[in-house]
């Protein structure tokens, strides 16, 4: 068993268990931490993949930024006052229930029983330096530089925006 082979099932499994201890916590915060991990064992996964620059947004955005902005909705709302959502709604429950088995069931088959192309095996030789932060730093700066640019300004353009109406608003 190859190294690459044995940290794909170690962080998958921490993928797979942290998902489900998510949305299996009562208290939110605890929830809001183990999503965290999920985030950090799903960078893990795309490090193996050879998507380095993902691997770091995710870590840099998700477990970063979404999840303070997470964290902060989560003390704002104060949940332990919500009603609970099933107590009234029981047939939302059910159903639920046979989306999550037939969600399942599929992963169950794709796992076991489907066989890969053989144009997919082909293109995966491909895929080694796809996800590398040279590749795609070459790709935005020659092939999409326009887009690029586009979006620079349209960002520089709704920061201005932004400062204009929030001075408006102090004065």
């Amino acid at each position: 068993m190859s190294l690459e082979l044995i940290l794909s099932i170690v962080f998958g499994g921490i993928c797979a268990v942290t998902a489900l201890l998510v949305i299996t916590r009562i208290n939110p915060v605890i929830s809001a931490l183990f999503l965290v991990v999920n985030f950090a064992s799903l960078a893990g996964l795309y490090l193996i993949l050879n998507a380095q620059f993902i691997a770091i947004a995710q870590i840099i955005v998700y477990a970063g930024a979404i999840m303070v902005f997470f964290l902060f909705v989560i003390m704002l709302l104060n949940p332990e006052s919500e009603k609970k959502f099933f107590s009234h709604k029981p047939y939302i429950k059910i159903f639920t229930v046979v989306i999550v088995a037939i969600v399942f069931v599929q992963i169950i088959y794709m796992i076991f029983l489907a066989q890969p192309s053989e144009e997919l095996i082909k293109e995966s030789a491909k895929s080694v330096n796809a996800g590398t932060i040279e590749q795609i730093g070459r790709e935005l700066f020659t092939n999409y530089v326009l887009p690029f640019e586009a979006a620079g300004y349209l960002l520089l353009a709704a920061t201005i925006g932004a400062l204009v109406i929030a001075k408006k608003k102090f004065e």
